[in-house]
């Protein structure tokens, strides 16, 4: 998949996922303002509950509103041997017993994943761990995370 048609997957991904939040932040919504959820005890708290589901669902609407919104105006640049892995790169690293997996360092919405089976790419930040590693690393170069060591073998 080139970076073009994965940044389009991107953006269609967050716009799912942001409308479905606004659904549900809108059902919580009218759950916490149901005139049959009203308090009639201390110990009835469903008002309560629903009203802090809204209140976070609404938030992580927000999260991904702004996410899709930096997506949207991301310049999709080419690989630069000479400044390293940087935003916009995909990069393909090989573990030590030659398991590959493909990671998009893009400006939010880590842990997204598009794509499925050999075409499955992950988004990870440069605020990540192993972003922070990635960041400036060039094709041949190792990184570690903990225990575990991979290799970089293709950035695009």
């Amino acid at each position: 998949m080139n970076k073009a048609t994965l940044l389009t997957r991107i953006v269609a991904a967050l716009e799912t996922d942001m409308e479905v939040l606004r659904r549900a932040a809108q059902t919580a919504y009218e759950a916490a303002t149901a005139e049959e959820n009203i308090a009639e005890n201390k110990y009835d708290t469903l008002g309560l509950e629903a009203s802090y589901l809204a209140t976070g669902q609404a938030r992580r609407t927000a999260e991904i509103r702004q996410a899709l919104v930096t997506y949207q105006q991301l310049l999709l640049r080419e690989y630069d041997p000479t400044r390293g892995v940087q935003v916009s790169n995909l990069v393909t690293l090989e573990d030590e017993d030659g398991g590959r997996r493909r990671l998009f360092l893009g400006p939010e919405a880590a842990g997204l994943k598009v794509g499925e089976g050999e075409g499955l790419v992950t988004v990870i930040t440069p605020r990540s761990p192993l972003g922070q590693l990635l960041v400036g690393k060039r094709v041949d170069d190792e990184v570690s995370l903990g225990a575990q060591v991979f290799y970089i073998v293709e950035v695009a």
